[in-house]
């Protein structure tokens, strides 16, 4: 607080909203589930998930939501993201890159709670949070390769 009382804030980071938490949390929980090289969405490991990652209930919901439309369409994500690497191999897309390119994806070809922008700018947002300097532009391009397509 100021000295009139009131809140401070530039020091206070906001929260992030319900879905931004909830789709970090699906890029986290894919991302460890790509780092130890296992495909994995049991209830049970899902459930594991949320006993060290912190979300609200309607976070853990949306994330839940969000698993299982990837899990049912992994095949057709991974090869819509794959045919617009130019030059570069799938294999050596960062784990983090890789994995918010999949939500992006899963949200641009499947889902139709939001509009594929929007799914875009959250991509973009979430690469500014856990990727390089480099991934919100390389998130960018390759999913709005994809919504063109």
């Amino acid at each position: 607080m100021d000295s009139s009382g009131k809140s401070d804030n530039k020091s206070k980071k906001k929260a992030p909203s319900p879905r931004r938490d909830g789709r970090e949390a699906a890029v986290q929980y894919l991302y460890g589930n790509d780092i130890s090289g296992e495909v994995d969405f049991s209830p049970e490991r899902i459930a594991e998930f949320w006993g060290i990652r912190l979300a609200k209930s309607f976070a853990q919901e949306f994330t839940t939501e969000l698993l299982t439309g990837i899990q049912d369409h992994l095949p057709e994500i991974d090869r819509s993201i794959r045919e617009r690497l130019d030059n570069f191999a799938f294999e050596r897309l960062t784990a983090v890159d890789r994995n918010i390119l999949r939500l992006g994806a899963f949200e641009i070809l499947f889902a139709d709670h939001i509009p594929p922008q929007a799914a875009i700018n959250e991509a973009i947002e979430i690469a500014k949070r856990f990727g390089t300097e480099e991934s919100p532009k390389f998130i960018n391009g390759i999913l709005d390769k994809i919504l063109k397509s």
